[in-house]
């Protein structure tokens, strides 16, 4: 018992995403053979969406309902051509109030971890990514909500995406719900078993480069060297391992399909960054694209785009700020 307490403390996220994954694969068999009306489809995302978010934050999940509720009293109330820069701002206030409270949390109970506000603070983080987009698509005059209200619920709840992400479009979403019962994916078993043998694969490796961690602290300088590099590569291979299984639950309930390359089935429509792919960028620039790939297309959307003057800096900026002035795993 107590190796699997270890085991379930070490992987409590990748265990609670991979539970997950069963039901991502109930949600495509029903839907594609018919089962679920449109209404249906978008009701299980994001049922699915509150029930996985209560189950793995428990008290804390409140703070995403009141985002989800403060963003549709403000498209509701505010005309489109200011709702942006409300949602942007009453959203990043409330998260900022939300990191302010974990930070609280940390400094003065360091002994208590408490993995449930963790997990809350995180999902805030995608919520900002996904509350913002859409606020942007109505500032742009691409959807109205009022016709589109559950589905805008169902988007930024949605379960596949609820705790590790990555940022699907809107339109895209829409998109997949609405035409699964028509032209539907192929089954996406197969990929997702492969996807999950290289989550276990990315797991074992970075506990490999943690024994070299162990093995060279405090020695000489080549080793110092080594271990820093060691580090570096277990920091990597951590968010290699929750992006790959976050793909998973996507692709297992058929996002992420982006058409056949090769005759083979390509299913990175939905992919913050593979190891192979992003560790083998011949540049920093080239590196920066792959690396958390849907964040950096939202950051480059929100921030880069829209500024006037000093872009970049002030992406890098805001992309401390969304993150707390700290790093979430």
């Amino acid at each position: 018992m107590s190796w699997l307490n270890w085991f379930w403390d070490e992987h409590q996220l990748l265990l609670q995403q991979c539970f997950s994954i069963p039901f991502g694969f109930l949600f495509y068999f029903l839907a594609t053979f018919g089962f679920l009306s449109l209404r249906c489809r978008y009701l299980y995302m994001c049922i699915g969406g509150f029930i996985l978010a209560v189950i793995t934050m428990g008290i804390y999940s409140i703070l995403l309902f009141t985002s989800v509720f403060i963003f549709v009293v403000l498209v509701c109330t505010v005309d489109h051509r200011s709702i942006h820069k409300w949602v942007f701002g009453v959203q990043m206030l409330w998260q900022t109030l939300c990191h302010i409270f974990l930070q609280y949390e940390e400094f003065y109970q360091p002994q208590l971890f408490n993995l449930r506000l963790v997990l809350a603070a995180s999902s805030l983080m995608l919520i900002t990514q996904r509350v913002t987009s859409v606020s942007m698509d109505i500032q742009d005059r691409r959807l109205t909500l009022y016709e589109v209200l559950l589905p805008v619920i169902s988007y930024i709840l949605n379960f596949t995406a609820l705790l590790g992400g990555p940022l699907c479009i809107f339109a895209h979403f829409v998109s997949f719900i609405e035409g699964i019962d028509v032209n539907p994916p192929p089954n996406p078993s197969c990929v997702v078993s492969v996807k999950l043998v290289q989550v276990f694969l990315l797991e074992y490796l970075r506990y490999s480069f943690l024994l070299i961690v162990n093995y060279t602290y405090n020695s000489n300088l080549i080793y110092g060297v080594i271990s820093m590099w060691a580090i570096a590569m277990v920091l990597r291979l951590h968010y290699y391992a929750h992006w790959q299984i976050s793909e998973c639950l996507n692709n297992a309930a058929g996002l992420g399909f982006c058409g056949t390359k090769a005759g083979c089935t390509d299913w990175s429509g939905l992919s913050d960054g593979g190891f192979w792919v992003t560790e083998s960028s011949v540049c920093i620039s080239e590196f920066a694209r792959r690396w958390n790939a849907t964040t950096a297309n939202w950051l480059r959307r929100l921030v880069y785009k829209r500024c006037k003057y000093f872009p970049l800096p002030l992406t890098f900026g805001f992309s401390l700020w969304w993150h707390g002035l700290r790093q979430l795993g």
